[in-house]
């Protein structure tokens, strides 16, 4: 039995699934990750990207924030790929239960996803600092220099920035479904920022699958299949809504 097959028959015999995933979910849409050679941390900036994409920074540095979350962080034209679209083919079927991300892309939904658990917040969310007043990514990418509400106020999107804290009820949601899933599929994420990796240790269930590029040497999973997060779940057959 190959290990298509394998991952085919825990899935078949699963009923609660829940899919924990990260930047390499998203590459095989064009949207750059952070950690590989081609990753923002390998971009020349004329200040880091993890000091950018900082609370502090965001405070003091607006017209520069923005610049860079222009440049390299909103990908409105990005379009959800197969593995996007099979994680919402098995939430229509019935298996799939919960995709926790962190992303910050919204493909997800795109690909017809519902429960989608995003810890990282999203591009799509965005708020004015003065009177709460919510715009859409779109007013992010059209807003000349720094986006600014009617009122005056200053807009940030709602994703979480380095020195921010994840949301608490997302943090609360993820678990709760991690704690009542039987198999866990790990796909295109390191597992190296925290405190979100940390939250697998919530899964109590029977199988654990990681599909990534690279093995997640921390993660003692029953079935590592190394490659394409998209490629691989194509394979996969969906048993029809029961």
């Amino acid at each position: 039995m190959n290990d298509i097959e394998r991952l085919q028959g825990l899935v078949d015999s699963s009923k609660n699934i829940v899919f924990f995933g990260g930047a390499g979910v998203s590459t095989e849409s064009g949207i750059p990750d952070f950690r590989s050679k081609d990753g923002l941390y390998h971009q020349k900036y004329a200040y880091p990207p993890e000091q950018i994409l900082s609370h502090d920074f965001f405070m003091t540095h607006r017209a520069e924030f923005f610049a860079f979350y222009r440049d390299r962080v909103l990908a409105l034209d990005a379009q959800p790929n197969a593995a996007h679209r099979k994680l919402a083919e098995l939430e229509w079927a019935g298996k799939l239960k919960a995709v926790i991300t962190q992303n910050i892309d919204g493909l997800h939904q795109a690909a017809g996803s519902k429960n989608v658990i995003e810890l990282h917040g999203s591009v799509h969310r965005n708020r004015c600092l003065k009177c709460g007043k919510r715009f859409d990514a779109r007013f992010i990418a059209d807003s000349p220099g720094v986006p600014a509400c009617p009122c005056g106020g200053a807009v940030k999107p709602e994703v979480v920035l380095y020195e921010e804290s994840l949301d608490a009820p997302v943090i609360e949601r993820a678990i709760e479904s991690l704690a009542v899933a039987d198999l866990l599929i790990i796909g295109g994420t390191s597992l190296a920022v925290y405190p979100a990796a940390g939250l697998v240790d919530a899964f109590r269930g029977s199988h654990l699958v990681v599909i990534n590029r690279t093995p997640l040497g921390s993660q003692q999973a029953d079935l590592f299949i190394q490659g394409s997060i998209g490629e691989v779940l194509s394979k996969i057959h969906t048993i029809e809504k029961y």
